[in-house]
């Protein structure tokens, strides 16, 4: 489950057209440039995983928020941390709370690190080759309106459904 962050998708899409064109989506509800709320998810969820998941967005209001800072985490992923970070956090705490059977990542990393990511660090991408590429793509202020479940295959990414965060004016 997934975030679209539509303000950054060029720079994403762009990356993912450099790395592995398999997973480029031809959705065009699809969105590469997201910020996790939860994954690996159910990978079939039934009716009722669906009802508890729309409950949730349901009583989850739209976040305003600005990606301006780039960090890279100890792997060398080089990303932007939503500003604030609490909402996402505190989202995914409460689809941990009602899917414990699906830990963030696999339970592979101890804290929830909201963030979206942008590159990995090479001997050709640097935090400050990324800033360069990402050009006046940020800083940019967004509002997080909806949730995607997104299904990543390749030849195959699109997404499966969308929800709507609380009583968001925007379109989804």
């Amino acid at each position: 489950m997934q975030i679209p962050v539509p303000a950054v998708e060029s720079f994403v899409r762009g990356r993912f057209e450099h790395y592995d064109r398999a997973y480029l989506s031809a959705d065009p509800a699809f969105t590469h440039a997201h910020i996790t709320v939860l994954a690996p998810f159910l990978p079939t969820p039934d009716a009722a995983s669906l009802e508890a998941v729309a409950a949730i967005l349901a009583a989850t209001a739209p976040v305003a928020f600005t990606l301006r800072r780039l960090e890279t985490f100890p792997n060398g992923v080089i990303y932007l941390p939503p500003e604030p970070a609490e909402p996402f956090r505190a989202l995914t705490e409460r689809f941990v709370a009602a899917f414990p059977q699906c830990p963030p990542y696999g339970g592979q990393f101890p804290d929830i690190v909201p963030h979206l990511t942008l590159d990995w660090r090479s001997a050709e991408v640097s935090v400050e080759s990324t800033r360069d590429r990402l050009g006046d793509t940020v800083p940019v202020s967004c509002v997080a309106d909806r949730v995607d479940l997104a299904w990543y295959e390749p030849h195959r990414s699109r997404v499966l459904t969308s929800w709507r965060l609380g009583d968001s004016p925007f379109p989804v």
